[in-house]
């Protein structure tokens, strides 16, 4: 309701010019819009005009006929305008032009009126401002939509742990920590799998480390461990034979001689005075030497 000197204003201008806007009844005579302009009609002794609302979404209309009053602050507007969207199904940023009111307002409005519907009637009634039910309410929207991400997650990798959450057999956060334990036992035979791979490979004839897990003669932890010692080894194994090569071919112009004229006697007298690890590489490199 307008406070009593708004409501004396609005008598005297109803009294000088009739009422303009008719007073809005359902069809068994209950007010849905015009109170204000009724008790007006009242105060200036002017018989009122009523009109009957046949339409199916009453509360709609109360909300689009009352979201822009001079009495409420902007916050209350916003909220009021969420509210009629909610019923009417019009667009927020439509409703936004029409009532002049920033869209980022009316989009706080519509998150706290999703997330915090208890604060969202203390901010349309003003007990409540709606910066405040803002942030309270984007903490809970956080929260929902972290909990529908694990519900998600469930039922994309684990439908029989979505099933039991949603029959309530199983809490939502035991059935992330099942999950969590599978695809880490996942992981890990993958990556044993993948270092038998490479085993077999590089020509190592040691028995498969997924076998012997799978026979009991490993646990699946100590064939983890194996396999990981494995992969290390053989990546720093190709980095350093890679720096060898690489080095040796920084020195390989003046052995190229020796490569191209293997069987003579420069290449056997260089072939001579080499060391036995040499030695090797030569005859490798100089195979007629």
């Amino acid at each position: 309701m307008l406070d009593p000197d708004e409501l004396l204003d609005l008598a005297e201008s109803i009294k000088a010019e009739g009422l303009r806007q008719d007073i809005v009844l359902d069809t068994d005579g209950v007010l849905l819009d015009g109170r204000n302009r009724l008790a007006a009609c009242e105060i200036a002794g002017v018989e009122p005009r009523f009109t009957t609302y046949t339409g199916d979404n009453p509360r709609a209309l109360i909300f689009s006929n009352n979201v822009f009053r001079r009495h409420l602050a902007k916050g209350q507007q916003a909220m009021i305008t969420a509210m009629a969207c909610s019923l009417s199904g019009h667009s927020l940023r439509g409703l936004a032009k029409t009532h002049g009111l920033s869209r980022t307002r009316i989009s706080a409005a519509n998150v706290v009126l999703q997330y915090a519907p208890d604060l969202a009637e203390q901010v349309r009634l003003g007990a409540f401002p709606l910066d405040a039910a803002y942030d309270i309410a984007r903490e809970h929207k956080a929260k929902a939509e972290a909990l529908q991400e694990k519900r998600d997650r469930l039922t994309e990798n684990a439908p029989d742990l979505a099933k039991q959450v949603t029959e309530g057999r199983l809490a939502l956060d035991d059935a992330i920590t099942t999950l969590k334990e599978r695809q880490e036992r996942t992981r890990i035979r993958k990556r044993i799998a993948e270092a038998d791979e490479l085993r077999l490979a590089d020509g190592h004839t040691t028995p498969p480390l997924t076998l012997l897990a799978e026979q009991g003669d490993l646990t699946w932890h100590q064939a983890h461990q194996q396999a990981e010692q494995y992969l290390a080894h053989r990546e720093s194994a190709i980095h350093h034979t890679q720096q060898a090569l690489e080095q040796a071919a920084q020195h390989w112009a003046p052995i190229r001689p020796a490569t191209t004229r293997p069987d003579t006697a420069f290449a056997r007298e260089v072939h001579a005075s080499l060391s036995p690890e040499a030695q090797e590489l030569a005859s490798h490199l100089i195979p007629h030497i």
